[in-house]
């Protein structure tokens, strides 16, 4: 069973995604605050974190920095925050997702869907992607249809196809496809998604697959 540690400091909240969470088969562990949280981490070792950024002792990002210090599990944000740097902050932190309050129940259980699948030990990793009509072979660099990319479209679109449903921040995408020295050229990411968007997209003005998270990052919706 899969166990998931909440972190809030609204009763609801919490109240709320407990029901949810038990009656799809979670088990749920919660904490009001971060020094809390970091207790019930280290007791229970959870399998997954959803975690508030606005904490009353202390800054989500630094329960994250905390987490990390010892253990990989994956963490999803809750920001009430309307100002992207805080979730950039987090992501940069080491967050794995996010979701935006006011949140719908069904959008945060598909997003612990996809971070529970993708941290699964022992599944093999499809080597080929099915994107819309196309499928991806990342094994043997090929799309059907005879599209052609270039080297970096390549690095980018393999980046995003091997985190399925994952949000990736812009400074990840730019160290690991361009390098430590681009972090900041985020107008690289905008044109290469451009690309990327005419040669794999139906429409490329209202995309399907390659989505942009405003002020974040992108991600790749299967």
């Amino acid at each position: 069973m899969v166990r998931i540690l909440v972190v809030d400091d609204e009763p609801q909240i919490i109240r709320a995604l407990r029901i949810n969470l038990k009656a799809r088969g979670y088990e749920v562990d919660t904490a009001p605050d971060g020094a809390a949280a970091l207790r019930a981490a280290a007791d229970h070792h959870p399998d997954l974190v959803v975690l508030d950024l606005g904490l009353p002792d202390m800054e989500g990002a630094d329960v994250i920095a905390g987490l990390r210090g010892w253990t990989s599990v994956p963490i999803i944000v809750l920001s009430g925050r309307a100002d992207s740097t805080d979730k950039v902050t987090a992501l940069d932190a080491g967050a794995d997702d996010y979701v935006t309050k006011p949140f719908g129940v069904d959008e945060l259980l598909a997003r612990i869907r996809a971070v529970t699948r993708r941290s699964q030990p022992g599944e093999p990793e499809a080597p080929v992607v099915r994107l819309g009509a196309f499928e991806v072979d990342l094994a043997e660099h090929t799309i059907s249809g005879d599209v052609r990319l270039t080297p970096t479209e390549w690095q980018l679109l393999e980046h995003l196809l091997r985190h399925p449903g994952k949000l990736i921040s812009q400074r990840d995408l730019l160290h690991d496809v361009w390098g430590p020295q681009y972090r900041t050229e985020t107008n690289y990411l905008r044109q290469y998604m451009a690309r990327l968007r005419r040669k794999l997209e139906a429409d490329p003005a209202r995309p399907r697959h390659l989505l942009t998270e405003p002020g974040m990052g992108y991600r790749f919706r299967p």
